[in-house]
């Protein structure tokens, strides 16, 4: 799912791929139909049975999936079943004060095999009435006959008949057969939830919780959902408030500390804060994170970083032998991860110091992914960053300027590869000053407007979201392979 933002989806096969994959997983009984959120895997080759357990770091990838699957295709399939995922995390994953949780358990005790996730036919029709019976046992497969091979009674809700084919069938409105299905879903959603609930394990993993804050931001724009954008920023406060200093964080809140994937995976994060807020703390906070990683992790006789840092003694818990990850396995890699941020961070300074540590390190691993194949995805997507052009999406105009505000939300929303939005507040840009291009803009004229630039080549100024949307209409939605 990591290189579906990284190929050419111009290409008609590609582009085949890409959604029957979406399609699916969305469809197959790997997501939670019901409450929303993927299991950690399937055990058939029909991507129906799963294994019940929910990892944070599975959905916290995927919902970047189906986000921008939504955002790049229209399909308003992939827009559910990221508001699903976003629905569990809401529901089930988290807690006020921003935490994130790393899983839920797949059952509640050993002669439990994901009961609380499937349903005999007999647990369905006695929560529904015989027309939502009729479509949800069509829709999802609700039969005699189930999958679990422990109790063949019991059914793992699948997509079998979606609701178009089913509307054909019975000759009904789609709407109206959908009404019924909604309904349906509430029903059995709130009869599940008197069951004994698996056990959802709070650890607030440092890596995996930044994994979460930058898909909760990007969803939160995409789907035009508050609680994500709120949520995502709160984990990544949590994180900076209870870091010891300014450029470290722990791997757990007072845990063990100096391992790349946290320092990493948060400065990435960071950054996304930086785009979706505009404020120039962010952005602050990530260069200090990656000035300790280039100190403490980089190799400087062979090149990359090695996965702890450098020092004295080796910290509880963690291996004395360093080694440098370039595989994603199964999160995204943290070179790779470093390789992104370096260059994002080239482009959001204009510090060149930065794209030469990126391709510092894209260099240090090149020739020696192919064994890898898709399992470099990361690091594939950082040489992209370094060897492609990237668009700048800058929106300029006052803090309380509601059309600025709209035009921030139309470049957060839009899926372009290898993209930086600005949002510029003229004369709060703080104690760093703008590269000198940014500068100009900002001088340049009264009102909110948008620059849209690819490249060398920037669109005409946009004083309107109107046009704005325009010129973000013309730019490619895919990457040159």
């Amino acid at each position: 799912f990591l290189t579906h933002r990284w190929y050419d989806t111009r290409d008609d096969l590609t582009r085949a791929v890409i959604q029957k994959t979406l399609k699916g997983m969305g469809r197959g009984g790997v997501y939670d139909q019901l409450g929303g959120g993927f299991h950690r895997y399937s055990v058939d080759a029909q991507w129906i049975v799963p294994h019940f357990e929910k990892m944070s770091y599975d959905n916290s990838e995927l919902l970047k999936a189906y986000a921008d699957g939504f955002a790049l295709f229209g399909d308003d399939e992939y827009a559910e079943v990221a508001r699903g995922i976003v629905r569990w995390v809401r529901e089930v994953a988290s807690d006020a004060d921003g935490g994130i949780a790393a899983s839920q358990d797949a059952d509640v005790g050993l002669d439990d095999d994901g009961n609380y996730f499937t349903w005999t036919r007999d647990e369905a029709a006695a929560e529904l009435g015989p027309d939502e019976m009729k479509i949800a046992a069509a829709h999802y497969d609700i039969g005699t006959a189930g999958e679990m091979h422990h109790d063949p009674g019991r059914n793992v809700l699948f997509v079998a008949e979606p609701v178009a084919a089913i509307a054909r069938r019975m000759e009904r409105d789609v709407a109206d057969v959908q009404r019924v299905l909604d309904s349906a879903r509430r029903k059995l959603l709130a009869a599940r939830a008197r069951r004994p609930m698996p056990f959802v394990d709070r650890t607030r993993y440092t890596n995996w919780t930044a994994m979460m804050a930058s898909a909760l931001l990007r969803a939160g724009a995409i789907l035009d959902d508050g609680w994500a954008r709120a949520h995502g920023l709160a984990a990544l406060s949590r994180i900076r408030r209870e870091s010891a200093a300014p450029d470290t964080v722990a791997h757990t809140p007072a845990g063990t500390g100096g391992m790349l994937d946290d320092q990493v995976q948060v400065a990435a994060a960071a950054l996304d804060a930086a785009e979706a807020t505009g404020d120039v703390s962010w952005l602050e906070w990530a260069e200090r994170l990656m000035e300790r990683v280039w100190r403490e992790y980089w190799d400087g006789d062979a090149g990359g970083l090695f996965d702890t840092a450098r020092g004295g003694e080796v910290e509880p818990g963690l291996l004395p032998t360093r080694a440098k990850p370039v595989q994603d396995t199964p999160t995204p890699s943290p070179n790779g991860v470093a390789g992104i941020v370096c260059a994002r961070l080239h482009e959001l300074t204009g510090e060149a110091r930065w794209r030469q540590r990126g391709e510092a390190l894209v260099r240090a691993f090149a020739g020696r992914t192919g064994d890898f194949g898709v399992h470099t995805a990361a690091y594939l997507l950082a040489a992209d960053w370094h060897l492609g052009a990237v668009t700048h999406l800058v929106v300029v105009g006052d803090a309380d300027d509601a059309t600025a505000g709209a035009m921030h939300e139309a470049a957060l929303s839009r899926f372009i590869p290898r993209r930086i939005v600005w949002r510029i507040v003229p004369g709060q840009s703080g104690r760093r000053p703008l590269p000198v291009a940014l500068a100009a803009m900002v001088e340049m004229g009264r009102g909110p407007r948008g620059y849209a630039c690819s490249g060398t080549s920037c669109s005409a100024p946009a004083a309107d979201l109107e046009s704005w949307r325009a010129a973000l209409a013309t730019l490619p939605a895919a990457v040159p392979v």
